[in-house]
């Protein structure tokens, strides 16, 4: 029986766990697939090419944006971030779960390209313990800190777009709580439309 794609949205601001929250979901959930994201941005020490993001000069993004070839893109501060279009639809064609961990501005611009989609935003516990991660990743200055909390407030303000909200405070229960959105998305009867009709032709 043949089960139709489906596209998670996963956004939150920086320093609210997505990459975390990725990696342990990935554990669990094997049939998902994680989209990779081109970024402008200078990787992280911990951070590889290809695993994490796409690390590219801006100059070559903007050749992809040219060509089409970025299904979604946004600017969060200096920086720009998108989403390469050809691997999503191979892998909604295929059926697999698929989750693009992007931006409040590029949320917006899938959701309006694929109505299905299902969007989560993470949410901090507290501005304090947003602030306090921030620091200890001890990769910002005081003024980018500064910024990125103000872009969070606005980030926080726009949750209310989102289909569902996870609190992470406790990784282990996020992990669950986006699993359980998943699983309960997957069984919704829209999207199981020729699997019913199948069980009726075979009765």
């Amino acid at each position: 029986m043949n089960r139709n794609g489906l596209l998670i949205i996963l956004s939150g601001p920086s320093g609210s766990g997505k990459d975390t929250i990725l990696y342990e979901l990935a554990k669990r959930e094997r049939d998902i697939k994680i989209s990779i994201s081109m970024t402008t941005r200078k990787p992280r020490d911990w951070e590889e090419d290809g695993k994490n993001y796409y690390f590219v000069d801006e100059a070559y993004f903007r050749r992809k944006l040219e060509s089409e070839q970025i299904l979604e893109y946004a600017q969060y501060g200096s920086k720009f971030y998108g989403t390469p279009k050809a691997p999503v639809d191979i892998w909604l064609a295929e059926g697999k779960t698929v989750i693009l961990k992007i931006e409040v501005q590029g949320a917006e611009k899938i959701r309006a390209l694929y109505p299905d989609a299902v969007s989560i935003f993470l949410m901090p516990p507290s501005l304090q313990v947003l602030e306090d991660r921030l620091r200890k990743r001890e990769t910002e200055d005081e003024d980018e800190i500064s910024r990125r909390l103000t872009i969070a407030v606005g980030e926080i303000k726009r949750s209310l777009e989102y289909d569902y909200y996870v609190i992470n405070d406790i990784v282990g229960y996020a992990v669950s709580d986006i699993s359980a959105i998943i699983q309960a998305e997957k069984q919704k009867t829209f999207r199981n439309k020729n699997i019913i009709s199948e069980v009726m032709n075979n009765a």
